[in-house]
């Protein structure tokens, strides 16, 4: 399928980039794109008013929310999707997992509760930045 994106531009979606030799392209600029509601390819990002000093989170379901304080485009918006972007590949990986009672890093487990986690024997805030999953 080809679209046409807002500044005129014929783009090219996964499928059409990959025909044989003898197949028509019908596209020559813009081959990679993503639509405006995802932070890169395949990784939806909503925009919703978080928690109080939260700008932005990484889900389990793969998706981004940003916080709406941010201004889109922003050097702050780059800055926080490059950091819940990297929580993710921490979470593809393996590195990083979390639920509602707990944080594991590296296999080792931090108990959480309440906006809290127990790190090296004191309760932190959730995103401190003492955290090791916090320091990139």
């Amino acid at each position: 399928m080809v679209v046409k994106n807002s500044n005129g531009l014929t783009l090219l979606t996964i499928k059409d980039m990959f025909k044989l030799p003898n197949q028509k392209h019908t596209a020559t600029k813009g081959r990679f794109f993503h639509h405006k509601e995802e932070a890169c390819p395949g990784t939806p990002l909503y925009r919703k008013k978080l928690g109080e000093g939260i700008l932005g989170e990484a889900n389990n379901d793969g998706t981004i929310f940003i916080d709406v304080s941010v201004e889109e485009g922003s050097a702050e918006e780059r800055q926080v999707l490059s950091h819940e972007m990297k929580h993710l590949t921490d979470m593809k990986t393996g590195k990083l997992k979390y639920d509602d009672n707990s944080i594991k890093w590296n296999g080792v487990e931090y108990p959480r509760a309440e906006g809290m986690i127990l790190y090296e024997g004191e309760w932190v805030p959730e995103g401190g930045k003492e955290f090791p999953w916090e320091k990139h």
